[in-house]
């Protein structure tokens, strides 16, 4: 079936950051638990809506803090993303544009999204100067659905806003594990993970993707081909 959508993941997949947001994440999750590191952040929390990335970090790394406390961090992680935006430089990933102008020089439509809320990511697309309807077709965030990562939900979203029946006729892409798993629930057609983001190759094989890409434009041919 020809693919007529290809949903992407933002921070670490099509948007380098500098995995800000991860580190902020842990900066506020160190002030109650010291001991967690940064890496068990992103081992538990990648490609999550943020509270929940919490609250699975905490879990994930045995650490226990009540509904109050893990609100506090929240809290405290906003302010403190809010504060790292200000004079952050973001930049896509390298061959990301070039491939999203090609993808729907073909009539495929190019979805971005990410566990971030609307405001983050938001923020994100104007600093790389992308426009709705120009660079990409919609952007979908964890403030647009009921339920988030691991479940399809942001893609089913797209899926009705772009008028697409077969989820067949869709390709997700990300850089962790749960975004393999949110494209497998939907009934994505391809589930692609890339290296350049959260997690490790290691770590993406576990989540048996269709494939492991070094550079996102690999993902080019896969869709002539389909």
């Amino acid at each position: 079936m020809k693919i007529a959508m290809v949903v992407f993941d933002m921070a670490g997949t099509t948007v380098d950051e500098g995995n800000v947001v991860y580190h902020t994440l842990h900066k506020a999750i160190q002030k109650k638990c010291p001991n967690v590191t940064f890496e068990e952040v992103l081992k538990w929390g990648a490609g999550k809506e943020k509270l929940q990335a919490i609250k699975d970090t905490l879990v994930g790394t045995n650490m226990f803090l009540n509904e109050d406390t893990i609100q506090e961090v929240f809290k405290d992680f906003l302010v403190l993303l809010d504060t790292a935006y200000e004079n952050l430089t973001v930049v896509p990933t390298q061959n990301t544009e070039r491939l999203f102008k090609e993808l729907r020089d073909l009539g495929i439509k190019v979805v971005l999204n990410t566990g971030y809320n609307k405001a983050t990511a938001t923020s994100l697309v104007k600093k790389l100067n992308w426009v709705e309807g120009v660079n990409f077709d919609l952007l979908v965030t964890s403030s647009d659905v009921n339920n988030n990562r691991p479940m399809p939900d942001m893609i089913l979203y797209a899926m009705e806003k772009m008028n697409i029946q077969d989820a067949a006729s869709v390709i997700k892409v990300g850089d962790s594990t749960i975004d393999i798993e949110e494209g497998r629930n939907a009934g994505c057609v391809y589930n692609i993970a890339v290296t350049t983001g959260a997690h490790t190759k290691i770590q993406l094989l576990a989540a048996n993707p269709n494939y492991i890409f070094d550079d996102i434009y690999e993902l080019k041919a896969v869709v002539i081909a389909a």
